[in-house]
């Protein structure tokens, strides 16, 4: 198979805009070595060969993708459509996590102890592909997103919305989003059970009897409902998060979420500590929530977060009318390895 990518160079001597994020997200995904060549469309200039091979094509956007195989030859004007049909690697079968057993498993983690998040994800995602998704709502989350973008692997993302989310992290969903120019599954609460919730209790009934019936009908619902389109799950928790998160290990079998049987959990970033992946994030440039920037650092619903107090634990500030080992919603429930 044989690429050209053809961009348009402005007056100036500057690649458009759409050119340079073309680049940017094959780059980021590893994928820019599969280019073949380059070809420029000068603005100012109709001999050039990029705008010579536009007007041979009958295409009037810039960039464009020619894929020539022996007789065959497709052009994409879509950099999206282009990595998803030519570049992605071909699926194979990918085993059911209920059918690894815990032998598996534990080969698993013996295989991956001492391997950096990068290789976890990248050994993942290589055996099972788009069967495993990330589930993303945090700072942690986006960095095994931008490692899952950087291993050339397949991946699915997915996000929960619970409804009650600051306006500042549905704009970063959306941002990551074209970030990366990934699709994210945004997965939401069954509206007849919210209204029956809200009906009987009110939109602020966490206050007064606990968070875990809102979470569950918000949360941990939708999050078994999307666990049934995959085979592994890859979560950005850490040990040093709170004390109910000490014991969490590198590689599970979550027998909790799955209604058609465990499925395999992954959890890359155990022993990474807050200031490895904030580092992580300034030194790769990833996006992350403008909420950081307020103070806040575990963020969740709007009523039920805010910024934890100089001395506080990161997730002090998550449902902070509670006591402290209560401070899961019950997407994590608790495993064994």
């Amino acid at each position: 198979m044989h690429v050209t990518m053809v961009k348009k160079r402005l007056s100036g001597g500057r690649p458009c805009d759409k050119c340079i994020q073309a680049e940017e997200l094959l780059k980021r995904r590893g994928l820019w070595e599969r280019i073949d060549e380059v070809v420029w469309a000068d603005e100012d200039d109709a001999a050039s060969p990029g705008m010579k091979l536009a007007q041979e094509k009958g295409v009037t956007l810039a960039p464009f993708f020619v894929v020539r195989e022996g007789e065959q030859e497709q052009v994409y004007t879509s950099a999206l459509g282009f990595i998803k049909e030519r570049l992605a690697p071909v699926a194979e079968q990918r085993p059911a996590a209920a059918a690894l057993g815990d032998d598996a498993v534990s080969a698993m983690v013996v295989e991956l102890s001492g391997k950096s998040p990068g290789e976890v994800v990248g050994r993942v995602l290589s055996q099972y592909g788009a069967q495993a998704a990330i589930s993303f709502s945090g700072a942690e989350d986006v960095m095994v997103i931008d490692l899952a973008a950087k291993s050339g692997h397949p991946f699915a993302v997915f996000s929960l919305d619970t409804g009650r989310l600051h306006a500042e992290t549905y704009r970063f969903i959306d941002r990551v989003r074209r970030h990366y120019g990934i699709e994210i599954s945004v997965m939401s609460p069954d509206m007849v059970a919210v209204e029956d919730l809200v009906r009987k209790k009110g939109l602020f009934s966490f206050y007064d009897d606990g968070h875990s019936e809102c979470c569950s009908i918000r949360k941990v619902a939708p999050l078994r409902r999307a666990l049934q389109r995959y085979a592994a799950w890859i979560t950005g928790q850490r040990r040093d998060q709170s004390p109910t998160r000490a014991d969490v290990p590198l590689v599970q079998l979550d027998t909790n979420q799955g209604k058609s049987g465990p499925i395999l959990k992954v959890n890359p970033l155990a022993d990474q500590s807050l200031a490895q992946v904030w580092q992580y994030l300034r030194d790769e440039q990833v996006p992350y929530n403008p909420l950081h920037d307020q103070g806040f650092v575990s963020i969740g619903c709007e009523p039920c977060t805010r910024p934890p107090r100089p001395g506080e634990h990161e997730r002090a500030g998550r449902w902070w009318w509670e006591e402290e080992t209560k401070k899961e919603c019950g997407l994590h429930a608790a495993n064994t390895p």
